[in-house]
């Protein structure tokens, strides 16, 4: 999904290195481009916890104030024009202001926002994603892909009369949903964590908890916890043995929906009871769905005796919907989503291929248009530890590549939008290359075993 609670910059220091030392300068010179920035960033945060409302878009030593965007280029308050491969932690799928998009919003306020009953986009879009995503027979909107896994997983715990979860040690599904760490602001589902990829893992701990538990969810391909696919035979194991103790299976695709045209459960040929949905698929706006198997959704129509409630003020608005439905209609077909997967592959090789061309411990994991780089001798088959990776190692990379014009996280991923050219891909690849060989020496002392 969408934020990270797991942010690399929490990591405390490692004192008394060569790194720190060339982090401390690179902070010093980015400080110094970007005086407008920092001075809001002060004021901000009079009013603002940390000067932000979303913990992921805060680095150090600050971030700078973004003020406009067009296409896949950003602009912020100290003049400075990016190349956007942040893409919005793949929310920014048809990057900045697309006409197609803005007509659409632009038409839906013309005729008013909320109307406190249905409206005639929302049964449209959701047909189209029931028809465009295999395992989704019936869907409900809602605001976030918080709110969608939050739901699906309620609805889940309903649906069996069961307590438990099952999730991957080191998963982000939502903000009071981080299993990176032990965060306190968490629901109190009784919560149990399987290692991602290993399915002997899977196998006891489904197996112990039996008729306790209600649901497995999982992304079938890691986001913030580095972009990391899973293996065809773990989610087949999940399938199967969810299938055997009566548990349902959720896919988290809040991230992943953008990979080929129906998302990584039907790429995967496997068909969760439910699936999650966010980011994207709000044209930019704020926007979640859940959706699945008709038995389990119908039991949300108002009409029935045992109908289960399901509120949300927004969860049908014009904007987010209008917005939704002429990305997924007019611009992201099957035939585009498809081929956009397979650019963003040859683009990953490609950049696999320039960096690892270096000799030093990176590697690049992901899938489609979804991307990050990893500073280890073995490419990681499942979240790990980041606190064992210097922080520093990160900021070095980040700051140095905004400072040559290039945006992404700070945590490595990086996202492709449709506006992007293959002229900026190129730029984009040719400058990371040159900054993880500045930084040579620096990653092999750094980089995990």
């Amino acid at each position: 999904m969408a934020d990270n609670s797991n942010n690399i910059t929490q990591i405390q220091p490692l004192a008394g290195t060569e790194l720190m030392t060339r982090s401390a300068e690179v902070r010093a010179q980015y400080a110094k481009a970007n005086p407008k920035s920092y001075s809001l960033f002060e004021k901000a945060k009079t009013s603002l916890p940390g000067a932000n409302t979303r913990s992921v878009l805060h680095y150090s030593p600050f971030p700078v104030t973004i003020i406009r965007a067009k296409a896949a280029q950003v602009e912020d308050i100290d003049g400075h024009h990016y190349q956007d491969f942040l893409g919005e932690y793949t929310a920014g799928l048809y990057g900045h202001a697309h006409p197609v998009i803005v007509d659409a919003i632009t038409k839906a306020l013309a005729n008013g926002l909320t109307f406190g009953g249905p409206n005639a986009v929302e049964s449209k879009f959701a047909h189209l994603m029931c028809s465009r995503f295999a395992a989704v027979e019936r869907l409900r909107f809602c605001n976030s892909g918080t709110e969608s896994n939050v739901l699906a997983l309620s609805a889940a715990r309903a649906f069996t009369g069961r307590t438990d979860i099952l999730v991957v040690d080191g998963s982000y599904h939502g903000s009071v949903l981080a299993f990176a760490g032990n965060s306190p602001l968490n629901l109190p589902f009784p919560t149990h964590r399987m290692t991602f990829n290993d399915s002997e893992s899977a196998k006891q701990q489904i197996l112990s908890l039996d008729n306790k538990l209600a649901a497995v969810l999982v992304e079938p391909m890691i986001g913030a916890g580095g972009c990391i696919p899973a293996n065809p035979e773990f989610l087949t194991g999940l399938r199967h043995l969810t299938e055997q103790t009566g548990a349902l299976l959720i896919f988290d695709e809040v991230m992943t929906s953008r990979l080929g045209a129906s998302g990584l459960h039907s790429l995967y040929g496997i068909t969760p009871d439910l699936v999650t949905f966010g980011k994207y698929l709000g044209g930019g706006l704020s926007f979640g769905a859940f959706g699945g198997r008709a038995d389990i959704l119908d039991r949300f129509d108002p009409a029935r005796a045992d109908a289960w409630p399901h509120a949300g003020t927004f969860n049908n608005n014009t904007l987010s919907l209008s917005a939704g439905f002429a990305g997924l209609n007019d611009i992201f077909g099957p035939d585009e989503a498809d081929a956009f997967l397979v650019r963003g592959d040859t683009f990953r090789t490609s950049l696999a291929d320039s960096i690892g061309g270096l000799g030093l411990p990176i590697h690049i994991t992901g899938k489609g248009s979804m991307m990050a780089f990893h500073f280890c001798h073995n490419a990681p088959h499942a979240p790990y530890d980041v606190q064992r990776i210097p922080s520093e190692l990160y900021e070095l990379v980040h700051l140095s590549m905004m400072a040559k014009g290039q945006f992404h996280a700070r945590r490595g991923m990086i996202n492709l939008s449709l506006a992007m050219s293959d002229e900026m891909l190129e730029t984009f690849k040719n400058t990371i290359t040159e900054v993880m060989r500045e930084f040579g020496e620096l990653i092999e002392r750094a980089a995990l075993p």
